[in-house]
């Protein structure tokens, strides 16, 4: 059965805290985590003036979804994927950490930038597979289970039911990093534009697909117009005019372990850059592509539908979203020009 309290509007409020990243080196050590969840109306004056509410029971403890950005995009580019998630039973968690892109060279000084946390050291040849590839997710989580302690979202919080969320880069470290062994309260996986093709520049021989060590269900969609993908192909040592391949199809075909439940979605015409909304023009690479063909409001809508069924089945249990993926691989919304699962 659904929830009850998912029948009606959800009041959407956010506490913010900050967290360092024991990794990082200052100033580039510190991740601005902003945690939304639904929340009562206000109570009284002091509620009124401050606009810190106290968060509705009804359906707590909530479990939690951590959405990890792309690189140089903004965490208020995924307020609307985050409201999305709350209104269906998540506490939802966005950060900002500028951070460290890539480190220094003889010839070039370290690039910094937004960052999900993208540890160089941990994608190497000889290191892939010894440790996460985001250095972030653990510092953000524990920020988050100290919220759960004190405040509006004391004991409001399932710190043991974590869904994750990546776009781009922040999909990738996602999908490598959600190892049982290192996040075991993570419950389900989803990403959008992201795949586990491996870069040359860090040593990998062309066309290396990285393995995904993922155990629990996993949900990769992408758009098919995806300029962003395409142009970056050179970096794999592949063409990028090539049709013939495309490295989201292959992670989820190759990439994730046969053993685990994947199911891949592609929407008709939509770009790389369709999860942050509004887009930023002045930052990321949403200038490799084109505009979306089709409607993108549309899109979005088709892309945190099935998100957030997909994690409500998969994390909350929910019988009824159940029901509700099987009739989405039945009968696909128009926006879906691909939906497959093994």
């Amino acid at each position: 059965m659904t929830d009850p309290a998912l029948d009606r509007a959800v009041l959407v409020r956010a506490v913010r805290t900050a967290v360092r990243v024991p990794s990082a080196d200052a100033p580039y050590d510190t991740a601005h985590v902003t945690v939304r969840y639904p929340a009562l109306p206000a109570q009284n004056t002091v509620e009124r003036m401050s606009g810190r509410l106290q968060a509705d029971a009804t359906g707590a403890p909530y479990p939690v979804a951590v959405l990890l950005s792309g690189i140089n995009v903004g965490a208020d580019a995924y307020a609307w994927l985050a409201v999305r998630l709350v209104e269906a039973g998540f506490v939802a968690v966005t950060y900002d950490w500028v951070g460290e892109l890539f480190p220094a060279t003889e010839q070039t000084p370290a690039d910094h930038g937004l960052t999900p946390g993208v540890d160089i050291g941990a994608v190497g040849p000889d290191t892939y597979g010894t440790r996460p590839t985001t250095p972030a997710l653990r510092p953000v989580l524990d920020a988050v289970a100290a919220l759960g302690e004190d405040g509006p979202l004391a004991g409001m919080i399932d710190t043991g039911a974590v869904a994750l969320f990546g776009h781009s880069a922040g999909g990738t470290v996602a999908l490598q990093s959600a190892r049982p062994a290192w996040f075991p309260e993570i419950r389900a996986v989803a990403t959008y534009a992201a795949h586990t093709m491996a870069s040359q520049m860090l040593g990998h021989p062309p066309s290396t697909l990285l393995p995904a060590p993922v155990e629990v269900p996993v949900l990769l969609a992408a758009g098919t117009s995806d300029g962003v993908v395409a142009a970056s192909a050179v970096r794999y040592g592949e063409d990028p005019a090539a049709t013939d391949r495309d490295p989201i199809t292959a992670t989820w075909s190759q990439a994730v372990p046969a053993t685990t439940e994947a199911w891949l979605v592609h929407l008709d015409g939509a770009t790389h850059m369709l999860a942050a909304h509004p887009q930023d023009p002045s930052t990321a690479r949403g200038f490799l592509e084109g505009p979306p063909t089709g409607d993108a409001d549309a899109q979005r809508d088709a892309l945190a539908t099935t998100i957030c069924t997909f994690f409500a089945a998969h994390v909350r249990g929910d019988a009824a979203a159940k029901d509700a993926l099987e009739l989405l691989a039945e009968q696909p919304r128009s926006e879906i020009a691909e939906i497959r699962r093994r």
